[in-house]
């Protein structure tokens, strides 16, 4: 049995979803960060319980064959975890994850394909939220939180960041220090500025910045936009977002414009999309629209379909395949992203989509406002599924197994939840297809996948 901050020799065998090399001690299994699998470590112990071990690499004996030197200069953050590791190898065992996850929850019989990958592996998110702190000289630190903490990392030049991004960083940080603003302390529950949330187009690199602060005003605010004005990059609009409350949940729901547009404008698979500050919208712009070919390959529509695109967010997945069906419905809890999706449909000239605000969760209203407007009861011929990384609950994959589509299409960034979703979907009468991994997060430990459900011609749950 391992114990706590004593250092051991060990061997890695494997890479686990999380990025921890996974090794074995006496029968035990230890989670080993900074390892790679066929590794020999020497790691520190830092936490040991019944079951498990949790260590850290402190030096490498036998490096894999498929390590690289850490490009990274902002050290410590702990989200790209194959920063190390050469892409080829990053793509194999997010694609043995995923086979993993199934064969977990008792499928094993799935086809899992190699990963797919498309567009840069670095400087591709077109989002991020930094959290601030204050160093103890006075100056303003940006970057990202360490792993399982709240001590902010400073990382403004982040390599999946656009480079405009760290240049506007340094714009809104200058302003801090110069005005002396106030930065919030989770400690004393006091200060203003918490987080900086930049979002950016990938069609016309406009950038939208968002102040999240604990108030409802900014102190010397022409002066910020004046400079980011000033700036190198193109910004589309400056706003504040409240958030007074103690929470970690970054953004609040209300927004002050400074200057500008509270949006942006971007063309994903060939859709002219709006996008407001909490619209949900993938950061990944080229793995996205490989994402959404795939979704749409694998529903094999022909035009005579009624889809429901649910947790449609903006809409971006149901417009991507309108043209392929008779009919759209996307359902969205945020009543901002609603508009946003009628705008998009609007904009681009598509005549067959209705979008409406509900929450996918309850199903006793998920189709009650789209059945309310056409007086009969909806039953899709297609589901697309698109959930958090929660996945559904069984209450609703049970709802949409009774509505009993041919096929339904399910994206999921987790391949736990979404084989367990698989597994439930099966017993509900319905034959899982090829699970297609998409690489929509280079460098770190999330993967995205794409699966097409069949309605088995046995079965039909039709209330």
């Amino acid at each position: 049995m391992l114990q706590k901050n004593k250092t051991y020799p060990l061997h890695v065998a494997e890479l686990n979803n999380l990025g921890f090399g996974v090794a074995r001690h006496e029968g035990q299994v230890d989670f080993v960060s900074g390892a790679l699998p066929g590794e020999e470590v020497e790691a520190r112990v830092l936490k040991v319980t019944k079951t498990y071990a949790v260590a850290k690499t402190e030096k490498i004996l036998t490096p894999s064959p498929h390590r690289i030197p850490d490009p990274c200069s902002s050290k410590g953050c702990g989200g790209c975890i194959y920063g190390t590791t050469c892409y080829e190898e990053e793509l194999r065992i997010k694609a043995q994850n995923v086979r993993d996850s199934f064969l977990r929850h008792g499928i094993s019989d799935a086809k899992v394909e190699s990963t797919v990958s498309a567009g840069d592996i670095y400087h591709y998110r077109n989002k991020a939220q930094y959290p601030v702190s204050q160093n103890q000289d006075g100056t303003c630190r940006i970057g990202f939180y360490a792993p399982h903490s709240h001590r902010v990392i400073e990382a403004r030049e982040c390599l999946l960041q656009p480079t405009d991004f760290a240049k506007i960083l340094s714009v809104i940080g200058g302003f801090v220090e110069k005005y002396k603003i106030s930065i919030y302390s989770e400690e004393k529950k006091q200060g203003l500025l918490r987080h900086i949330y930049l979002r950016r187009s990938e069609e016309n690199r406009e950038v939208l910045v968002v102040l999240v602060v604990n108030g409802s005003s900014l102190p010397y605010a022409d002066k910020l936009i004046s400079a980011l004005q000033e700036g190198e990059v193109k910004i589309a609009g400056i706003l504040l977002c409240e958030n007074k409350a103690d929470t970690n949940v970054v953004l609040g729901d209300t927004y002050h414009m400074l200057w500008g547009k509270d949006y942006i404008t971007d063309t994903l698979a060939g859709v002219k999309l709006k996008l407001t500050a909490p619209a949900f919208y993938q950061v990944n712009h080229a793995a996205t629209e490989a994402l959404y070919a795939l979704a749409k390959e694998k529903a094999a529509l022909t035009g005579s379909e009624l889809l429901l695109d649910l947790f449609c967010g903006v809409g971006s997945i149901g417009l991507s395949m309108a043209d392929g069906v008779k009919e759209l419905i996307g359902v969205e809890i945020v009543p901002e992203a609603v508009e946003c999706a009628k705008e998009n449909a609007k904009a681009c000239g598509i005549q067959n989509a209705c979008f409406y605000c509900a929450d996918a969760t309850d199903t006793s209203k998920i189709l009650s406002l789209a059945e309310k407007e056409r007086g009969r009861p909806i039953r899709p011929d297609v589901v697309v599924l698109d959930p958090p990384r929660k996945g559904c609950s069984p209450t609703l994959l049970s709802y949409v197994s009774s509505l009993s589509p041919a096929k339904i299409v399910y994206i999921s960034c987790n391949p736990d939840t979404l084989a367990r979703d698989c597994a439930l979907l099966t017993q509900n009468g319905y034959q899982m297809g090829v699970v297609t991994p998409v690489n929509l997060f280079p460098r770190t430990s999330h993967v995205e996948s794409v699966v097409c459900l069949t309605r088995r011609l046995d079965v039909d749950m039709r209330r």
